[in-house]
């Protein structure tokens, strides 16, 4: 595994077969189209604009771990060890990302960003502006750098006259800061919700939760039964059939929470998902709300005089406001140019397809399927590298 955070410019060569296969972000995703990619035979080397693989794992907040289940979390050719428990933490998933690189002995160059792809100028493979004026070639490009990759705080008017401590969910680590503190969390999804519950459980005097839109909320195992599963299995069906019956195992399993300002969503789970909207998976924040724990606020419309203001029409004054509003794909830069993108600014492709216009082009892990991202983002690697493998194949003119 090469690793330097000064590396040197890959050697730029004509031949459309001797150029490798670059990989741009060192996380599950490219970790896991590069090892596919050498298991093929095909040269690949991921791009990492960080000092180390997993960078945007060894971000998240300390007491994350795994909503899917470990055996099912699995990248190509390595089992996450079983001392790891069936929800690994985020410290073990590091550990695990950094194994796989040294066990595949994973050709990653770090400290290198890639801030362009365009075709190369030859017409042949492609051509990547990157870290100090670097000029990289390669045959094809898998896209890896993150769904979590920019994050996402929204306009909110008067935010300036905010007097309190204000940062994105990105920026939160563990409850200790907040201990005694009023805060408020806004945005109900995965970690809103359990950034809530942690900082309840830390010591926060007050934690309350502003929500626009009621999620959809599953056990996260139910008798053993992981949610997980239940997603594999439906994620194939159709969507009003899947909208049907999740309603009944919702009502059976999870408690009606209206009353505290909480309702059943009026939409079905598998139309959010399509919408881009996963399910939260409880990790005690039914518990907290029913509890009056963590207490459920409206929408945020923006701030007035140093007071929230809410779509309620109320104002309050937390100490700490944490915006758990999501991430960009930020792709614009890298890509936007290519007519790769959609209305949302998300590869209108994925997995072993390739945009007609721009052949040669892969993305992987820019969706939240319920089935499971890490096992999505395996699924995608074997199917990308294959797909190279038959372009390479008949640029030889070999069958595959």
């Amino acid at each position: 595994m090469a690793d330097s955070t000064a590396p040197s410019t890959p050697r730029t060569v004509p031949s459309h077969e001797d150029r490798p296969v670059y990989v741009i972000g060192g996380g599950p995703g490219g970790l896991a189209a590069a090892c596919a990619l050498r298991t093929q035979g095909i040269r690949a080397v991921v791009l990492e604009k960080s000092a180390g693989v997993g960078a945007s794992w060894r971000r998240h907040y300390d007491r994350l771990h795994l909503h899917t289940t470990r055996r099912l979390s699995a990248l190509p050719g390595l089992a996450i060890p079983r001392s790891f428990g069936r929800w690994v933490s985020r410290d073990n998933v590091v550990r695990y990302l950094e194994k796989y690189a040294e066990h595949h002995q994973l050709e990653i160059v770090t400290g290198v960003e890639v801030s362009r792809v365009e075709p190369a100028p030859d017409g042949d493979g492609w051509l990547l502006h990157a870290t100090g004026g670097r000029e990289l070639t390669g045959s094809a490009v898998v896209v890896a750098t993150g769904y979590n990759h920019t994050p996402h705080v929204p306009d909110w008017p008067g935010r300036d006259t905010y007097t309190g401590d204000f940062l994105h969910a990105g920026e939160y680590r563990n409850p200790a800061p907040y201990t005694g503190r009023d805060v408020l969390v806004v945005g109900v999804g995965n970690t809103g919700a359990e950034i809530a519950v942690d900082l309840i459980n830390g010591g926060a005097e007050r934690v309350r939760l502003s929500v626009r839109t009621a999620p959809h909320i599953v056990r996260r195992s139910t008798a053993g039964w992981a949610a997980q599963f239940t997603g594999i299995l439906v994620r194939r069906l159709p969507v009003r059939l899947v909208d049907r019956l999740a309603e009944p195992m919702a009502k059976l399993s999870v408690p009606d929470l209206s009353a505290q300002g909480l309702p059943r969503p009026d939409t079905g789970l598998y139309s959010r998902v399509e919408e881009g909207s996963i399910p939260v998976q409880d990790v005690g924040l039914i518990d907290a709300v029913r509890e009056g724990r963590v207490e459920i606020v409206a929408a945020v419309d923006g701030f007035e005089d140093g007071k929230v203001a809410l779509a309620d029409g109320n104002r309050i004054g937390p100490d700490v406001v944490i915006a758990a509003t999501g991430y960009r794909r930020a792709l614009e830069g890298i890509v936007g140019h290519l007519g790769v993108l959609d209305d949302r600014g998300r590869p209108v492709v994925r997995g072993a397809r390739t945009p007609e216009n721009a052949p040669g082009l892969y993305f992987t892990g820019f969706t939240n399927p319920i089935s499971g991202m890490l096992r999505e983002l395996a699924l995608d690697a074997e199917k990308i590298a294959k797909a190279i493998a038959r372009r390479v194949a008949s640029a030889r003119g070999t069958s595959r």
